[in-house]
């Protein structure tokens, strides 16, 4: 219980200390008109409280990857507090609050557009594509989970199709119609339940004195089928740590952030609090069976077709919370990814309209742009299973966290500010995703070793790429580059 507490410590005190700093890195000015007054459509830009953005923005984010990816990632033992915690602090909300203030500041452009003008127009076209194919991905994933969860509540009156076609149906007005319309009003709604849901779990774990493993115990390797800590853990806990989804959201919000005084609060605040979620998931999971071992014992004997995340929220919540906690925190749980999948979709359609140069403030032209991406999101969910997608999903995620990392990295040194606050978790980022897709099945499958060496050569390579363009500022039109007034 110290570890854990401590651990919440942390992450409150990294918001007003680290975020504090990242805020002055930045350097915000109060008095600068953002898009949502310079822009103002009526549809993606309109002026919004900070505390509305900062609902909408936290339940873009918390999909199922910080309650889920937390309850797979703890089984790796005490390590998983570690990276939640100073995973959110030193790399998902530095990445958050920079994607969100770079964009404010670029009249509201999306993630492509961000990461192109920083990276080359090669990237810009690859991220186009990238970036949109896995905000349909998000999609798709988040309507099959969400479906099955509430096929499970609903048992024998809806079942799983006609969920997937009601939460289908409800994506495309959340995509279509002013984002003040739906989202805006439903969203702190939403907000409340997973805040409950939250709250709850962490209470009950307090007056049950649950036996939350300490990090004292040792960070040792825990993992059923041994897989390991690097770079498994860091892959399987993204969400609640950095994930490059994050950064299509992040625009989003940009386009109605009334003034970049709020941006702490709206970026790095929202992923501040996920970090909370992931935290309390976490040690909710390892401690409700007893141990991680007990966890590991559970989720073996559970069938192979079964949603492990989902069946361990089950029974934590109507355990420890009661019959109408439980529903009100499987409500929360389903609300996270649903409130995620629908705002992909939206991003999606912003990043298309943007590199089209389409216009979105009539209806027929954001039906025009959202179309294709409803076919192929269609396409993709009754077509690919869940566990495929899931998978691919979590590679891609973290690479794209990758490539904003970086252009985050370029946009501080190309602007004489403080770039070691991005580089450092650029450079381990880049580490992780290439060791990951060496040695996963669904990438080259290699051994450890090899695959450790080529991720270490290929993070060398970026690193040197970035020294290379650094000395290539100083060599051209700011010969003061060194000593910047």
């Amino acid at each position: 219980m110290i570890s854990f507490c401590l651990a919440l410590v942390t992450l409150f005190a990294g918001y007003f200390i680290y975020g504090k700093f990242a805020e002055r890195v930045f350097g915000i000015d109060k008095n600068r008109q953002t898009p949502a007054y310079s822009m103002n459509d009526n549809v993606d830009y309109i002026p919004m409280s900070w505390w509305r953005i900062f609902l909408i923005q936290f339940l873009n984010i918390a999909g199922l990857g910080p309650i889920f990816g937390a309850i797979m990632g703890i089984m790796f033992g005490p390590a998983a507090f570690l990276w939640i915690v100073f995973g959110t602090v030193f790399g998902g909300a530095v990445h958050d609050y920079f994607s969100g203030m770079m964009s404010v500041r670029s009249n509201g452009a999306s993630l492509p557009e961000l990461n192109g003008k920083e990276l080359g127009i090669a990237v810009k076209q690859f991220m186009r594509i990238f970036s949109s194919l896995l905000m349909i991905l998000v999609g798709a994933v988040f309507i099959s989970g969400p479906a099955g969860l509430l096929a499970g509540i609903t048992s024998g009156y809806i079942n799983v199709f006609w969920w997937t076609v009601i939460v289908f149906v409800y994506y495309i007005l959340a995509t279509l119609l002013p984002i003040d319309k739906l989202i805006g009003k439903i969203y702190p709604l939403f907000g409340i339940v997973l805040m409950f849901m939250a709250a709850g779990i962490l209470v009950s774990l307090f007056v049950n004195d649950a036996p939350i493993p300490e990090i004292t115990s040792g960070l040792a390797n825990r993992h059923p089928n041994g897989l390991p800590i690097f770079p498994m853990m860091f892959v399987s806990i993204a969400c609640g740590a950095i994930s490059g989804f994050h950064a299509t959201q992040s625009p989003m919000m940009a386009r109605c952030l009334k003034n970049e005084k709020y941006g702490r609060r709206c970026f790095y605040g929202a992923m501040v609090a996920e970090g909370v979620l992931a935290l309390i998931w976490a040690a909710a999971a390892a401690s409700f069976f007893g141990s991680v071992d007990g966890l590991q014992d559970y989720t073996a004997k559970l069938p192979e077709n079964a949603n492990k995340g989902a069946e361990v929220v089950n029974i934590i919540s109507k355990t420890w919370l009661g019959t109408f906690g439980g529903i009100l925190a499987l409500l929360g749980v389903v609300a996270a990814p649903i409130t995620s999948g629908d705002t992909a979709l939206r991003s999606a359609r912003l990043i298309v309209a943007d590199f089209l140069h389409i216009s979105q403030r009539r209806i027929t032209k954001r039906l025009l742009v959202a179309m294709p991406v409803f076919v192929l999101t269609f396409i993709i969910l009754f077509f690919i299973p869940f566990d495929i997608l899931w998978r691919y999903f979590a590679w891609c995620n973290q690479t794209l966290a990758v490539f904003t990392l970086w252009a985050i990295t370029v946009y501080l040194c190309r602007n004489r500010k403080n770039y070691f606050i991005s580089l450092i978790p650029a450079l381990f980022m880049t580490a992780v995703t290439s060791t990951y897709i060496f040695i996963a099945p669904e990438g080259f499958g290699l051994n450890m070793i090899l695959s450790n060496t080529a991720g270490f050569l290929i993070t060398i390579f970026t690193g040197i790429l970035f020294v290379c363009y650094r000395n290539s500022l100083l060599k051209s039109a700011c010969p003061d580059y060194k000593n910047p007034k």
